[in-house]
């Protein structure tokens, strides 16, 4: 059997675009810790594109955002010694691209904790294609409470 990503481990029933596993038109992010990061490797498809072999930037974005969103859960969950990570949102993040980002071969994503706190990190990730960084990411995550719209979405 399979790996378990962290997505399927800890939200199978998650609905997001970017990373719900039981979202069957989304784009199924796998996450991984390995070390000090979280790593995950994607595949893209023709409604994927910007233009003909090139990956959309929105795509590009969601692809950061949810892994590094997942990143964040995985250090809280790790420092706070939770037996589930917490539901984290994203309060900012910003995406840098530079090159186009081929949609015909695997897309390898890396991030790592920048700057964690009780109930938030600073994740900064990047996104690589055939070995050379196409985007990267840097952005703020926090861990919600009752009463917020995603507390328990997992």
């Amino acid at each position: 059997m399979p790996e378990l990503s962290l997505q399927e481990k800890y939200a199978p029933q998650n609905a997001c675009f970017g990373c719900g596993p039981a979202n069957h038109k989304g784009l199924k992010i796998r996450s991984f810790p390995e070390g000090d990061s979280v790593r995950a490797t994607w595949t893209g498809r023709p409604e994927y594109e910007a233009f003909p072999g090139v990956l959309n930037g929105g795509i590009i974005g969601s692809l950061l955002d949810c892994h590094s969103n997942w990143t964040a859960a995985w250090a809280l969950m790790v420092q706070n010694r939770l037996d589930q990570p917490p539901c984290t949102v994203t309060a900012e993040y910003q995406v840098k691209l530079f090159r186009p980002t081929p949609s015909d071969q695997p897309v390898d994503l890396v991030a790592h904790v920048s700057e964690l706190k009780e109930d938030r990190a600073i994740i900064e990730a990047e996104l690589k294609a055939g070995g050379k960084v196409c985007a990267t990411c840097r952005g703020l995550f926090v861990a919600v409470k009752p009463g917020h719209p995603a507390y328990h979405r997992w």
